[in-house]
């Protein structure tokens, strides 16, 4: 195709909603997409048209770029495109040439022109080039369901033919907004609620909980998995490790054993605003689940994020396990977090678990004990481990 030029043309959805800072989300966005593709041969990231462009080089690998496109948030949509003069001759020509590429029976011409200036419309361009592919490839037009669709973009900058959209997770590109720290465990639901937030543009540090020598290293081991795991959305992380147990046997030995839970969280908690202060995190994240388990009721929710002045934000408030599990699996962590393992949650809890904490009885319990030093050794003890794509 002559003057035809090969892109990977990418469409972004909330960015483009951002008014007066949309230039600096879209900056964000083309510094993700740059990191992603790091170590992979392509050319120039360009923005045009409210659109960015991927320039491939002969050596460009078509399935790596799409793999790792896929995986960036702020990204809707992208496609490998065809660039051409805004000349309906040539058009026609190229999408001919796409839709040669594709078995079908049925098909659309789906146009859009931004470009006002040029000399057909929308529907005209679409029964032109429509009338072309139908005469040379006999197969019938259907608008609703086709199995193939021709997308054409006239811009002031040229027109892009393209045949396939190639979803990706759309949301805001990280970096764009501040930093908090997640809470992950080895489980299902934080490490799903950690995506949830850095698909909101937030790029998270990790806090992890155990009790050695009383749990084995499986849940210490399937956690930096997941770590390294959502490391594909944010490309460098950090987790701290954080023991726990000299805290939970000292509130074993002095708290009411009903209210253990309750008390682990809040020491949890505390411990996790001395590391958001040190990461400069403006908030915390945790994978509570309203109701789901005893200490996720309102009640202790209340109880437990009182000792914190930092937000605790709670993405997976109102799901059901089902809605998790499914996101679990889309994002790839569903099955490290279903491996057996032992963390600070599974030790030391009572048979019966307070489900509806009240605030003085817990304050009366932590006046009997001094916890603060043994906060503070457990930061002091605490092991950072940094991981990259």
């Amino acid at each position: 195709m002559g003057g035809a030029e090969t892109l990977y043309l990418i469409h972004y959805h909330e960015v483009g909603l951002k008014g007066r800072n949309r230039g600096r989300f879209e900056n964000q966005l083309i510094r993700n997409i740059q990191r992603s593709l790091k170590g992979v041969p392509t050319g120039a990231v360009r923005r045009i048209s409210g659109r960015i462009l991927l320039e491939p080089t002969p050596d460009t690998p078509d399935g790596v770029v799409r793999d790792r496109l896929s995986g960036v948030f702020g990204i809707a949509n992208f496609s490998l495109a065809f660039l051409v003069p805004n000349e309906i001759t040539t058009i026609r020509e190229t999408a001919w040439a796409v839709a040669q590429n594709v078995r079908f029976e049925t098909f659309k011409v789906a146009t859009r022109r931004s470009h006002k200036a040029f000399e057909l419309n929308s529907d005209q361009i679409n029964r032109d080039v429509g009338a072309h592919i139908q005469s040379l490839s006999g197969a019938n037009v259907r608008m609703d369901g086709p199995d193939f669709t021709c997308y054409l973009e006239v811009t002031p900058d040229g027109t892009f033919v393209y045949g396939e959209k190639i979803k990706g997770p759309g949301g805001l590109p990280v970096g764009a907004n501040e930093r908090a720290l997640s809470l992950i465990s080895s489980g299902i639901d934080s490490p799903v609620a950690s995506y949830r937030i850095m698909k909101r543009g937030v790029t998270l540090s990790f806090v992890h909980f155990h009790s050695q020598p009383y749990t084995n290293r499986n849940s210490q081991r399937n956690t930096e998995e997941l770590v390294q795991t959502l490391t594909r959305y944010q490309y460098q992380s950090r987790l701290f490790l954080v023991p726990l147990v000299d805290i939970q046997r000292h509130i074993m030995q002095f708290g009411a054993e009903s209210y253990r839970v309750v008390l682990y969280r809040r020491s949890m908690l505390r411990i996790a605003e001395a590391i958001a202060q040190q990461e400069d995190a403006q908030a915390l994240v945790t994978g509570d689940n309203v109701g789901q388990v005893a200490s996720q009721t309102l009640a202790n929710i209340r109880a437990i994020e009182e000792v914190t002045l930092l937000p605790v934000l709670r993405p997976l408030a109102g799901d059901n396990k089902e809605e998790i599990i499914t996101q679990a699996r889309a994002i790839g962590t569903y099955e490290t977090s279903i491996e057996p393992y032992e963390d600070c949650c599974t030790v030391f809890v009572p048979k019966h678990p307070e489900t509806r904490a009240d605030l003085d009885r817990v304050h009366a319990l932590e006046r009997k004990m001094d916890l603060q030093p043994l906060i503070e050794a457990a930061l002091e003890a605490t092991e950072m481990k940094r991981f990259k794509r």
